[in-house]
C-alpha cells in the first residue's frame, strides 16, 4: 500500500512494510495506568488501540522523498528474510519492494538513503539477499547514518546480542558499511538540499529527526520521538526501548512544542492511520490531529 502527498514542490509517499495490533501496552509503555489508557481510549480505538484485544497497533513504514533529482528513502523498515527473535518480524516476506518500485523509488533510482537510527526495524531494506549474500539493496544510494547511533550498536553488538538490534548490523548494517556507500552524519547540516537535521536522542543515543521545508511548509520525519498518539496526550511516557529515559522525555518535550509552534506535518515510523498528522495545542498540553491524504 502507498499513500503520496506534496510538501511545497516535494512529494512525499509513505509505503506500508505491516501494521498490526501488536504490543501489550503494558510492555510498551510500563509507566500508563491502565485507567489512563481507558480514558485515552475513545482517541485511540480502533486506529491506534484494539480495546477487545488489549493490544496497541504498531505500524512499519518508509518514507519516500522525491525533490528535484533526488530520490529519498527514510529508514528502510524490517526487510524481507531476516531471521529476527521477535516473532512479528521474523523471516517477512513482503511486497515492500515493488510498492517502491511503483512509487518511482525502485532499488537503482534511490539517490540516498537515510537513517533515523539503528534499531532492526528501521535499517533491514539496506539489504537484499542474493546467493546466500547480503547485498546492498540501493546500489547507486549514499546511506546516511547517525554516527553517535552507529558507534554505540557497533559496541553492543561486538559484546552481545542485543534484542532492540537483534542481528540486523551483521545483516543489515555491515554489508553497505563494507560496500564503502556509507557517509556517518552528526546531529547537523543538510542533507540533499531539502532535509535539515536535528538531534534527538534519548529513544537511542543518536537518533536524528529531518525537516522538511518547501514553499512555505513543513513535514518532520520523527523516527521513534512517538511511537503512538498516546505519547502526544501524556508525553512523559516513555516506550520499554527507551535507553536514556530523562533525556528522551526531554527530547520529546521539546519536538511536541516545536511541532505545535510550526504547525509542522509529522511522519512518525509507527502510527497507525492516517499515519501522519499534527500536534495541537490544547490547554496546558497537546493533542493529535490527524492528516487526510
Amino acid at each position: 500500500m502507498m499513500q503520496t502527498r506534496r510538501i511545497g514542490d516535494a512529494t512525499i509517499t509513505r509505503i506500508l512494510e505491516y501494521a498490526a495490533p501488536t504490543h501489550d501496552p503494558a510492555f510498551l509503555f510500563p509507566d500508563l495506568p491502565q485507567a489512563e489508557l481507558d480514558r485515552l481510549t475513545p482517541t485511540l480505538a480502533p486506529h491506534h488501540y484494539i480495546p477487545g484485544m488489549n493490544r496497541l497497533i504498531v505500524t512499519i513504514q518508509l518514507w519516500i522523498v522525491h525533490a528535484g533529482s533526488n530520490v529519498i528513502l527514510i529508514d528502510t523498515g524490517v526487510g524481507n528474510f531476516k531471521p529476527r527473535a521477535a516473532a512479528r518480524m521474523n523471516m517477512l516476506n513482503t511486497l515492500t519492494l515493488p510498492w517502491l518500485d511503483a512509487a518511482g523509488a525502485a532499488p537503482k533510482a534511490v539517490t540516498h538513503v537515510v537513517q533515523t537510527h539503528m534499531h532492526s526495524d528501521h535499517v533491514g531494506w539496506n539489504t537484499v539477499l542474493a546467493d546466500g549474500s547480503w547485498v546492498p539493496t540501493f546500489p547507486n544510494a549514499r546511506y546516511l547514518m547517525p554516527r553517535g547511533d552507529f558507534d554505540y550498536y557497533r559496541d553492543e553488538a561486538a559484546k552481545r546480542v542485543n534484542p532492540i538490534i537483534d542481528q540486523a548490523f551483521a545483516d543489515s548494517v555491515m554489508p553497505v558499511v563494507n560496500a564503502g556507500l556509507v557517509d556517518f552524519i552528526g546531529d547537523s547540516g543538510e542533507i540533499a538540499d531539502c532535509l535539515s537535521i536535528e538531534p534527538a536522542p534519548g529513544h537511542s543515543p543518536g537518533m536524528l529527526t529531518y525537516r522538511l521545508r518547501s514553499q512555505g511548509e513543513e513535514a518532520i520525519f520523527s523516527a521513534d520521538v512517538l511511537h503512538s498518539p498516546v505519547q502526544i496526550a501524556r508525553p512523559e511516557l516513555n516506550t520499554a526501548y527507551c535507553i536514556n529515559p530523562d533525556q528522551a522525555r526531554a527530547t520529546r518535550a521539546a519536538f511536541l512544542a516545536r511541532a505545535a509552534d510550526r504547525e509542522a506535518l509529522i511522519m512518525p515510523m509507527h502510527f497507525g492511520a492516517p499515519h501522519c498528522g499534527y500536534v495541537r495545542r490544547q490547554g496546558d498540553g497537546y493533542v493529535f490531529e490527524g492528516a487526510t491524504w
